[in-house]
C-alpha cells in the first residue's frame, strides 16, 4: 500500500521540517517554563533545607520570617535551649536589600547567623568560613562576588571571605550570609539622623517628661535596645524526641508560633510562590492550546491537499484505519521532530534565565507524552475530513 505520509513529506521536507522546527519551538518555550517551576518550588526551600533545622520559633500570629515580619528579642533562644528535647537553639534574620560593589548594586537576601550553630552556610566551595564576629560574609557565587571583594550592606562594609552555591532565597534572589551582629546593625540599628531626631521628639513629649514619671527613662531604653532583636530561632531537637511533642512544648510555655520542617515547606511552596506558578501554570496551557491549533490546522492543510489521493486510496480497496494512520503518521512526525528541537532550544537557554531553570528528565518524558497525545487530539478534524471522502470523487474530477 502507498504510504502518502512518507510520499508528501519527502517531496516538500523543507516545508514539513520548517513547520516542526516552529513548532519547536513552542514546545521549548513550554520545557523551559516547566524548568522555571522546578527551579522555583526548589528554590523556594533551598535556604530552610540548608539550615538543617527541625523547627523554626517565630513571632506569634505570624508564618515566620520567609513569609512575612516577624521580630523576636535576641534572649529568647535561652529560655528554649533549656525545654526538653531541645539540642541547639540559634537566631537567624533575614533582610533583601540592594548590596553595593564597586559601581554596581545586587538584589539579595542578607542572612544573619552564629558560629557553629543551625542556619550557617551549610557548605563552601571557594574561601573559608567567617572567623571574626564582624565584618565578614559568605555570599552565593550567583551574586557575582568574588574572594577579597568589599561589599556594602546599608551602612556597614563587609569582606567576601567564603562563596557558596544554591544559596537562594524563596524570590530567587541569591543569599549573603553574615554574622548575627552584622545583621543587627544592618536590620534594626537606626541611623545617627533617627536617633537625633528621636530624642528630640522624645524630649519634647509632654506625656514623657513630667515630673516622677518613668516614661522618658522607658522610651529611651527602649530605643536604645532596638537593634536586640531577630527574625527566628532555629531549633534542632535531641534524637529520640518527637519534634511535634517539643514544637508543642514551645507553644504551650513560651508563647511562640513553631513550624516544623515541613509546614515551612508547605507555606513556602503553597503560599509565598504560588501566584507565580498559578501564573506560569496559565501560559503553559495557554501554550498547549496554541501548539494544538497550529498542529490541527498544519495537518488540516496537509490532509486537504491530497483530497484526491485519499479518494484514490478508498476506490482501490483502502479501509479507514489506513487512512487513519497515514494522518496521525504526519503529525506525530511533528510531534516527534518538533519536541527534539524544543528540547534541544530549552537545554540552549535555559542557562540564559536570571532564575533556575530544573529540567528533569521524567518533565522531558511527560513532555513527550503530552505533545504525542496534543498531536494525535489536533488531527482528530483532518481525520474526520478525510473519512468524508467519497471514492466517487477520485473520477468525478
Amino acid at each position: 500500500m502507498i504510504n502518502l505520509a512518507v510520499k508528501e513529506i519527502s517531496h516538500s521536507w523543507v516545508r514539513y521540517v520548517l513547520t516542526a522546527v516552529g513548532l519547536g519551538l513552542l514546545i521549548g518555550v513550554t520545557l523551559t517554563m516547566t524548568g522555571l517551576v522546578r527551579g522555583m518550588l526548589d528554590d523556594a526551600i533551598a535556604l530552610i533545607r540548608g539550615t538543617h533545622a527541625d523547627l523554626w520559633v517565630v513571632q506569634e500570629g505570624t508564618m515566620g520570617p520567609y513569609a512575612e515580619s516577624s521580630t523576636l528579642y535576641d534572649d529568647v533562644y535561652r529560655n528554649i535551649t533549656g525545654l526538653p528535647g531541645v539540642a541547639q537553639a540559634s537566631n537567624v534574620a533575614y533582610l533583601t536589600v540592594q548590596v553595593r560593589h564597586a559601581n554596581k548594586d545586587v538584589r539579595a537576601q542578607v542572612a544573619g547567623f552564629e558560629h557553629d550553630q543551625p542556619g550557617e552556610p551549610p557548605y563552601l566551595i571557594a574561601g573559608r568560613p567567617v572567623a571574626k564576629s564582624r565584618y565578614e560574609a559568605i555570599a552565593d557565587i550567583k551574586t557575582g562576588f568574588r574572594l577579597g571583594d568589599k561589599i556594602s550592606i546599608r551602612r556597614t562594609e563587609l569582606t567576601v571571605v567564603g562563596l557558596t552555591k544554591g544559596m537562594v532565597s524563596s524570590g530567587g534572589d541569591p543569599v549573603v550570609f553574615v554574622t548575627m551582629q552584622d545583621m543587627q546593625d544592618i536590620q534594626f540599628q537606626k541611623d545617627n539622623t533617627t536617633i537625633y531626631n528621636e530624642r528630640n521628639r522624645l524630649s519634647a513629649n509632654p506625656k514623657l517628661n513630667r515630673p516622677g514619671s518613668p516614661g522618658l527613662l522607658q522610651a529611651v531604653t527602649e530605643a536604645q535596645q532596638s537593634n536586640q532583636k531577630v527574625n527566628a530561632v532555629l531549633v534542632r531537637v535531641t534524637p529520640g524526641y518527637d519534634p511535634a511533642v517539643v514544637a508543642e512544648t514551645i507553644k504551650r510555655w513560651k508563647h511562640f508560633e513553631v513550624y516544623s520542617y515541613e509546614q515551612m515547606r508547605q507555606i513556602l511552596q503553597v503560599r509565598v510562590i504560588a501566584n507565580a506558578l498559578r501564573q506560569l501554570g496559565m501560559f503553559m496551557v495557554i501554550l498547549a492550546i496554541v501548539s494544538t491549533a497550529i498542529i490541527a490546522l498544519i495537518i488540516y492543510n496537509m490532509t486537504m491537499g491530497k483530497i484526491r489521493e485519499i479518494a484514490v486510496l478508498k476506490l482501490i480497496g483502502a479501509n479507514n484505519s489506513t487512512i487513519v494512520a497515514m494522518i496521525l503518521q504526519q503529525a506525530w512526525g511533528l510531534g516527534i521532530i518538533g519536541f527534539v528541537v524544543g528540547k534541544a532550544t530549552a537545554t540552549l537557554i535555559s542557562p540564559l534565565f536570571p532564575k533556575r531553570v530544573e529540567l528533569l528528565p521524567f518533565d522531558a518524558f511527560i513532555s513527550f507524552l503530552i505533545v504525542i497525545a496534543i498531536c494525535s487530539l489536533a488531527s482528530l478534524i483532518a481525520i474526520r475530513a478525510a473519512l468524508k471522502v467519497q471514492p466517487a470523487s477520485a473520477i468525478g474530477g
